[in-house]
């Protein structure tokens, strides 16, 4: 599975070719669907650019994508969206329009609320473990970890010498990761060592403009469809190397 990660935290001041309001997502997860993404992840945005968790806001986001793929979408929850984890929880149980899952990162206070809100309402989540925290150590004691729909290893080593063996260590710590499938990305500079590893070691990956706005070549990535695009190729070159 090749997932595309359209947006990130990302705002205006990172250029034009990032997707923020409903109807450029759903144009740019459309071409990267059609590029050949089979999944989505993505931070709906308030009008003036920033990440929320509004019920208004993920269902218009929501609904304008649904109305271009049929692939699942998933949502951010991450604590920047909404630092208060009682308000985050209630967010979670006033969406009007469900996302298909939605990643909540392990080392933030409040996920296991928030994991155990979005599966009260049938979302699947995806447990995000971020290399450089206790998420790893917090997630294989944790009882919702068996329910989860996939673990996100997330490798925050944006350097590409060292990218790789960060992942291999991040990997080591998650240990059986409760038996749920891993998806492993890395981010800036670390994003294609990363998914090429993905590739030789068998695991799904993802790739997008939250996790960089460059090629493989260096060159600036004209939109997601075009990153997906490279992805593909060169989680296929890893697995053809593993």
């Amino acid at each position: 599975m090749v997932q595309v990660c359209v947006n990130g935290a990302r705002t205006n001041a990172d250029g034009a070719v990032v997707p923020l309001t409903p109807q450029a997502l759903a144009d740019s997860v459309a071409g990267a669907v059609a590029a050949g993404a089979t999944d989505v992840h993505l931070h709906p945005k308030t009008p003036c650019g920033q990440d929320t968790l509004s019920p208004s806001v993920l269902a218009a986001t929501l609904e304008a994508v649904r109305e271009r793929v049929m692939v699942p979408v998933g949502v951010t929850t991450g604590a920047w969206a909404e630092p208060d984890p009682e308000e985050r929880v209630a967010r979670v149980r006033s969406w009007t329009v469900l996302p298909d899952h939605a990643s909540v990162n392990w080392h933030e206070p409040g996920a296991e609320e928030t994991a155990a809100a979005l599966l009260e309402r049938g979302v699947g989540v995806e447990a995000g473990i971020w290399s450089g925290t206790d998420g790893a150590e917090r997630f294989a004691r944790s009882p919702v970890g068996p329910r989860v729909l996939r673990v996100l290893a997330e490798v925050t080593d944006p350097d590409p010498a060292t990218a790789e063996s960060s992942a291999r260590a991040l990997l080591a710590s998650l240990g059986s990761a409760h038996g749920r499938p891993v998806l492993l990305h890395g981010e800036g500079g670390g994003t294609w060592p990363v998914l090429r590893l993905a590739g030789a070691l068998g695991l799904a990956t993802r790739i997008g403009l939250e996790d960089t706005l460059t090629l493989p070549d260096g060159r600036s990535a004209s939109s997601n469809a075009e990153l997906v695009g490279a992805g593909l190729a060169e989680w296929g070159r890893g697995i053809g190397d593993g």
